[in-house]
């Protein structure tokens, strides 16, 4: 069974930073690991995946302040924010891709202005 668990969310102002952590246990080697986010009201939107070749990928809004990285262990992935904006806030969610996709439950970030 896989299970994909995030944490690092939490309540930040403007401008701070913070680090999300995923981990996918239960497969061998996923393709490729992502976060997603969802507002409320809004529909998910892609934050930045990374693959197996440590290609990335980026949304527009959160280039040159978010990183998304490997960690050493595998299936693991971080997600650095900086120069958070309330326009951030939401529910970042982790993705393991391999054949299928696995998400994880969720981390509430919450950016205060």
């Amino acid at each position: 069974q896989v299970h994909v668990v995030e944490s690092g969310g939490g309540l930040v102002q403007a401008g701070g930073s913070l680090r999300l952590s995923c981990t996918a246990s239960g497969i061998f080697r996923a393709n490729a690991m992502g976060w997603y986010r969802q507002a409320p009201g809004k529909q998910r939107e892609l934050v930045a995946t990374i693959t197996s070749s440590d290609s990335t990928n980026y949304a527009d809004s959160v280039k040159g302040r978010f990183t998304i990285s490997r960690g050493n262990a595998e299936n693991t992935v971080y997600l650095q924010m900086n120069n958070l904006k309330p326009e951030d806030t939401a529910v970042y969610c982790c993705r393991a891709t391999l054949t299928f996709h696995y998400w994880g439950q969720g981390t509430q970030v919450t950016v205060s202005s």
